[in-house]
């Protein structure tokens, strides 16, 4: 889901940029990310993910992410190399990050969300996360929502998604597909199609905006 914090196109979709918070005179960096998924033979549902970053720390709010009729809460810790907006080609985010889910799916969660940029023209993105229920082991799953995008413009980013997820069900276990991103200031909205020729295709509508 994307979701993923969140610059255009991060995996939450997410998703798919993870940055690294610095001191500055706002030190809190927050984002608020709402996926609609448009699922077909199925329910569709909204996916909101609230972040706030202080330097390393990261704390994360998602709910219908993990499970439908779910919240979970998140906190991690930032730390990377490089800055692509301080003039480098590269820059590698991780955030390794520790959960509680509950709802409909109760339980523990590891997870971990990582990215790698280019110049600003490509990123290779991954969130991930093992959820332990607390209820059934038989309610253990591995959810991910790797992407890779290119931006051939500053507005502009185009790539390719999957997705493993248990919040509904298509004939393919993961599901792959596109995306199309648009930026403006603060605000970003991304288009996903996931599973696009087959049975169960998934359309998701992703609204972000940074503060």
């Amino acid at each position: 889901m994307a979701g993923s914090g969140q610059a255009l196109g991060q995996a939450t979709p997410g998703g798919a940029s993870i940055k690294t918070a610095t001191v500055s005179a706002q030190p809190w960096e927050y984002n608020l990310t709402v996926d609609g998924y448009i699922v077909p033979d199925g329910t569709s549902y909204i996916n909101p993910v609230f972040t706030a970053d202080h330097n390393w720390l990261h704390l994360e709010a998602r709910y219908n992410y993990e499970d439908l009729r779910t919240g979970s809460l998140w906190a991690g810790y930032n730390f990377g190399r490089g800055d692509v907006d301080e003039g480098d080609k590269w820059e590698f985010d991780v955030t390794p990050m520790i959960g509680g889910v509950f709802g409909r799916t109760n339980g523990i969660a590891p997870g971990c969300e990582v990215s790698l940029n280019y110049k600003k023209k490509f990123e290779a993105s991954i969130n991930n996360e093992y959820v332990f229920d607390t209820t059934s082991k038989s309610g253990n799953f591995y959810y991910a929502w790797p992407q890779l995008t290119f931006s051939p413009v500053k507005w502009l980013q185009v790539g390719g998604v999957a997705q493993h997820t248990v919040a509904y069900h298509t004939p393919l276990s993961i599901q792959r597909g596109f995306l199309v991103g648009f930026s403006h200031n603060k605000w970003e909205f991304v288009t996903y199609v996931l599973n696009p020729g087959f049975a169960g295709t998934t359309v998701v509508l992703e609204s972000g905006v940074s503060f």
